[in-house]
């Protein structure tokens, strides 16, 4: 399993929306992708923003590029999530999963 994670930076007044669209426009798209395995969406307050972590899982990087395109490692930000964003990460990183709380990771 492959941990696909980004990061970004956004107003208190916006992190709510950008939470929304993630759960109600990107999320959906990503459970209709062969070989996504969920995600997860962390935040923690910075100074006068919040940073927020997004961790998608994926079966491998096949599956991340029927997401991202041939370059895996591009952020995908579409105009109305960068419009909630101060800043984001061009680029994702991607781990391999070592372990899960409900055993191996299937490799």
């Amino acid at each position: 399993m492959i941990a696909r994670i980004w990061t970004a930076a956004a107003r208190p007044d916006c992190i709510a929306a950008y939470v929304t669209y993630l759960r109600e426009k990107t999320f959906p798209q990503l459970r209709s992708i062969p070989g996504h395995r969920g995600a997860y969406v962390l935040r923690r307050p910075s100074n006068d923003d919040l940073h927020v972590t997004v961790i998608t899982l994926w079966e491998s990087l096949d599956a991340v590029a029927r997401f991202s395109g041939a370059d895996v490692e591009a952020a995908v930000v579409p105009p109305e999530a960068q419009a909630l964003l101060i800043s984001w990460d061009a680029r994702a990183t991607h781990w391999d999963v070592a372990y899960a709380t409900d055993g191996p990771a299937k490799t």
